[in-house]
């Protein structure tokens, strides 16, 4: 099928708005990798009226998929793990066309993956992950097991996703996989939890009780990015942090980042006086024995 793509890839390239031509090609049917598509043509381009189009062809008895991305929406997902597909296709992919080496750059940045990316991304799995364990918490506590369920195994996944990143990997979409090797504790909870004979409450027990300490011994350098960011002003007011070119990207999770971390005494809270008698404006900053 790459003959009968050619000519839509090769007109692409000549365009000087494109920076690289990658061709996914999966012949496991039912790829996840892929949509279950047969091949998937990746164009990286500099500018685009839209950072996402696709259009998908069929030939005989096997389809294509074409991905247009802008360059911007490229790096946005990289940095926040939006898009896990795009690691495993930048890593795996034929590269058609290559203008200035852009995408063996890419494939060089993606290999090194340079320490500040790498603890940006730490503190927003690390933001994700306790999303997932708190609201999973709550409802084991409520006795909603089946909801507490559903929240434990993403928070498992997030930590699972988090020790790659430590350990300077990407996280691919096979990540258990990796984790095995890298970290086989946590890939023993996961087991645990989906495999264990014990009944669900008495399961749910122990992983929070092991999780509660996972995640305890990983706070300090998951979140030193939010830290190093705090630490450039006195004291912030809640806005004001997701307001921040870097902070805005932990979205919803933030404010559960931040309540957590005020509970776990890394952040305190400063109470600043209002018009109103006994209200107060509540604004955060850094512990300073910290």
């Amino acid at each position: 099928m790459e003959d009968i793509l050619r000519p839509i890839y090769q007109e692409r390239a000549s365009h000087p708005n494109t920076l690289g031509v990658l061709m996914i090609d999966y012949r496991e049917k039912g790829s996840p990798i892929t949509d279950t598509f047969d091949i998937v043509l990746l164009i990286i381009v500099k500018e685009a009226e839209q950072p996402l189009f696709i259009k998908h062809y069929t030939y005989l008895n096997q389809k294509a998929a074409m991905h247009i991305v802008s360059k911007d929406q490229l790096k946005e997902w990289m940095l926040l793990g939006s898009n896990r597909r795009i690691i495993d296709w930048i890593f795996n992919g034929k590269i058609l066309f290559d203008r200035n080496e852009y995408i063996t750059n890419l494939k060089l940045e993606l290999r090194e993956f340079p320490f500040y990316g790498r603890k940006i991304k730490i503190g927003l799995e690390f933001a994700k992950l306790i999303r997932r364990y708190m609201d999973g918490k709550v409802f084991f506590e409520n006795k909603h097991y089946l909801d507490a369920y559903n929240h434990i195994v993403h928070s498992l996944h997030h930590l699972a996703r988090l020790a790659v990143i430590e350990n300077g990997f990407h996280p691919e979409v096979t990540v258990w996989n990796q984790v095995k090797q890298i970290e086989p504790e946590i890939f023993k909870l996961y087991e645990e939890l989906v495999s264990s004979e014990e009944d669900l409450q008495k399961r749910l027990e122990l992983l929070f009780i092991a999780s509660e300490f996972l995640i305890h011994s990983r706070t300090n350098t998951s979140v030193e990015h939010l830290l190093v960011v705090m630490r450039e002003k006195e004291q912030w007011s809640f806005q004001e942090l997701q307001n921040h070119e870097e902070i805005k990207h932990y979205s919803v999770d933030l404010g559960m980042l931040i309540e957590f971390l005020t509970e776990k005494n890394v952040i305190e809270v400063v109470n600043v006086e209002t018009k109103g008698q006994g209200i107060f404006h509540r604004y955060y900053r850094v512990k300073k024995k910290l």
